[in-house]
């Protein structure tokens, strides 16, 4: 999340816990896993979650798994 530290805070886009899980089509207690595990950083407010856009595409882009061709 180097990216988003740097950015003015008004300039990153949070997204929900839901628009995470659909973003990644996991659901969303998966994704509540990866935050309260840390693997998916967050912010609290209120009662909620959210997390920086480009968290999650950090993630993806990090748990990629490439197919090796025999």
């Amino acid at each position: 999340m180097a990216a988003d530290s740097e950015r003015p805070l008004n300039e990153v886009k949070f997204l929900t816990v839901a628009e995470v899980a659909s973003v990644m089509r996991v659901s969303k207690m998966t994704v509540y896993r990866l935050v309260h595990s840390g693997h998916l950083p967050a912010i609290r407010v209120g009662r909620s979650f959210r997390v920086p856009e480009q968290a999650v595409h950090e993630y993806l882009r990090e748990s990629f798994v490439g197919v090796a061709s025999a």
